[in-house]
Parts: structure tokens; sequence; C-alpha cells
């Protein structure tokens, strides 16, 4: 069977974000229009002024969804990566598999960067500490949580990590439907985690002037498409699809969200920062998940967007919509996560793959929240006055574009598609 032949099942989802530790409260949260930027208390901006915000991780028992001795230990984005491969899993109605044609496949954009931090601090700053944690290794390098959530459910298929910037998350499904396309595996557990707010990487992105200013009203700050956004908002978390090929997953009668049609990858070779003014990168991203999945521009009713409330990347992002779809643009739905979210970096494309695989199965596309002054160059239907409802729509794309100029695009399709 041609690799682009296997048809592959979306049958697990499990999340652990600012706005909830599991899918349906995640759901809920953006269906309602809430949004997870909060200010943040953990240290202090070195600039003097208000403090950070960002989209925060609430009530997560690491202990309860992992275990005592790696809450006390484990790095936070490899907690958040086991306690969302979990419920992926369970979602999913894996009692059991068989482990050799079972894989992991995990992004992230910046690994154990906070372990790394105390336990550089720990070694410069105080004479008396211990010797650097024998851990230090196992929790920071970026491979780190596909290898703890396969030792943890015991996946011996294909395993590594992924990354790719604020696309790695993306990239980690783009691998893991290679996988079963390629026959290595029945399923594959993909998606991406991240815990980036950490003193150094949030003043490394305040310094590179791409973080929102508006501190003193955090539920604000993040405005994708809107007239007056003026930078993204970092968050944490976790996003982890149960891909499955097909015929497995009908052999053991699984329940199915969503049919994963196809995929899309492009480098801009442009900057190591911005996208090309065209949008070139991203229309070729997006137009090769097209002709991969086998479909017309047409076809698609709704799109995802990386849409990370920064002046150029939304303009841009729009532009490489339009020119991809022409004037069907106008009739496509786009939605940007990251308004509520904030943006999870290396998290972010599982995640909001996850949420676009659940406006197709529920039928209905969350807001875009705070797109209160219309941007001239921004004229597409942000769904502003969600929650939308998605009954005539069967296929949609979502987005992600990394620092690099590295973008990916997944499609998805509604069952009865």
């Amino acid at each position: 069977m041609p690799p682009t032949a296997i048809r592959i099942a979306v049958t697990g989802l499990g999340a652990v974000t600012p706005l909830g530790n599991d899918v349906d409260t995640l759901w809920n949260a953006l269906i309602e229009g809430r949004s997870g930027i909060r200010t943040m208390d953990r240290f202090a901006p070195r600039d003097g002024g208000l403090p950070f915000i960002a989209g925060l991780v609430q009530g997560f028992d690491a202990a309860a969804a992992v275990n005592r001795f790696a809450a006390e230990r484990y790095d936070p984005h490899i907690l958040y990566a086991i306690a969302a491969a979990r419920q992926a899993v369970a979602d999913a109605g894996l009692a059991e598999f068989d482990a050799e044609r079972a894989g992991v496949i995990i992004g992230t954009g910046i690994g154990g960067f906070g372990t790394a931090e105390k336990s550089l601090e720990s070694l410069l700053c105080d004479p008396d500490a211990p010797r650097v944690s024998p851990l230090f290794m196992p929790l920071f390098l970026g491979n780190m949580a596909a290898g703890h959530v396969a030792l943890a459910l015991g996946m011996k298929g294909p395993n590594f990590g992924v990354n790719s910037a604020c696309a790695s998350g993306a990239h980690a499904l783009i691998a893991g439907v290679d996988a079963l396309r390629a026959g290595r595996a029945d399923l594959m557990l993909c998606g991406g985690s991240e815990a980036p707010v950490t003193r150094l990487i949030m003043e490394s992105f305040h310094g590179l002037g791409t973080l929102s200013s508006r501190r003193d009203c955090p539920e604000q700050a993040s405005r994708p498409f809107d007239a007056g956004r003026d930078g993204f908002v970092i968050a944490e978390g976790a996003g982890m699809l149960v891909l499955e090929e097909w015929r497995h997953a009908e052999r053991r009668g699984a329940r199915v969200y969503a049919e994963l049609l196809g995929v899309g990858c492009s480098s801009d070779a442009h900057h190591l920062t911005a996208m090309p003014p065209d949008g070139d990168g991203a229309r070729r991203a997006m137009a090769e998940c097209l002709r991969d999945a086998g479909l017309r521009p047409e076809a698609v009713g709704y799109v995802n967007a990386h849409g990370s409330s920064t002046p150029l990347n939304d303009k841009v992002e729009t532009l490489a919509i339009k020119r991809l779809f022409g004037e069907h643009a106008y009739k496509l739905r786009v939605n940007s996560s990251k308004s509520m979210l904030g943006h999870m970096m290396g998290a972010a494309g599982a995640v909001e793959s996850l949420c676009t695989v659940l406006a197709l199965h529920h039928r209905l596309i969350h807001p875009t929240i705070n797109l209160r002054t219309p941007d001239p160059d921004c004229d597409l239907d942000y769904c502003v006055e969600g929650p939308v409802d998605a009954a005539d729509i069967r296929v949609g794309l979502s987005n992600s574009f990394g620092f690099g100029g590295q973008n990916a695009c997944l499609a998805f399709g509604r069952l009865d598609a």
C-alpha cells in the first residue's frame, strides 16, 4: 500500500495547559472564551517594571499525575508530558497494546531549561553546594520527555525528541505520521511539552522585544490579529495525541475523534526569527499539506492559525492564507488558541492540533478573544463572536511556525468528511 494511502486515526487526547489539566476542562474554557494568562510571581523582572505575565499551569498535582519521586525531582516539562501522555493513552482505551509496535515522539523547544538554571546557579553561587545531580542530564536533554514517557508507559517502538522551536509539537506529530506510513509502528503517541517560564528564557525574549508589554492587563495581552497587538505571551504545558493506523484502530473498536489527512513542512530560509514578508514559507507548508492529503483548497473550512499576537506574524500568516486560498480565504473560519492559552512554545503545535481535532469532533470553533480593533492587513473571519457553529466544516488545518523559519501544517478531517 502506498504510504499516503495509509489512513491515520486520532484516537486519544491528553492535555496540561493554562486553561486546565485535562482535555474537557481545556475545551470548556476555550468555548467560554476564558483567558489563561495571569501575572507571574516566580521572580521579578530585571527592568524593575511590573511583574512578567505568562500562561501558567495551575493546580497541577504532579504527585498524583505521575508519582511523588518524580514530582520532587523531575523538570516540569517532563512531568507535564507524562501526565498528558497517560491521559491520552487512557482516553484511547489502550489498556493493552503491542509494546514493540507503539512509539513515542515528543517535541520541545526549551527542554529542561529550568533544571539547567537551578543547577548552574547552585554550582556557581554556592561553594558548599553538593556536586551536580546525576539526574541533571536525564532531566535537561530535549529528547528525555519522550524517553520518560516511553519508560512510564512501556512503549518500545520509535522513540525520539523533536526540536524546531515553536513548531516542535507539530513536527512531532508529522514524524509520527511518517512512522505509521512507513510501517514502523501501529500506534504513535505524539505531542509537545514545554516549561519555559524561567528567568533566563523570560528575560531573553523580553530583550528580543517579542513579548507583549501589556503587563498591567494579563488577560488582554495576547490579542492575535488585533491592530494593537504588541507581542506574544509565553505559556507552559503539554498536549499529546494518540495516532493509529486506521485498520489497527478498527480492529480494536477504538473511538476515533478525527482522521489525520495530511501533513506539510517547509523552510523560509529567510531570517533567524522573522517570517518573509510575502508569507511564502507558510503558504508552501499549507500547500504541501493539502497536496499530501489530496485536498483542494475549497475543501478546507477552518484554520487554527499560528496566530502568535506579534505584529509581523499575524499579518504575514493572513497574507499566506489569502495567497493559497484566494477568494475562498474569506469563507474560512480562522482562530487563534494562543489568544487564551498564550504561546506554549514547543507544545503549541500539539495543543493547537488537539484544539483543531476537538473543533471538528464537537462541530464548534472557539473564539479568538481580545480582537477589538480590526487591522486592515488582517481581514479574515477570526471567529471574534464565537463560539462558531461548525456543522458545515469537514476539514481543518493547524499551522505552526518556528524560529529558524521552520514551518508545519497538519490537516484533520471529520469522520463524515
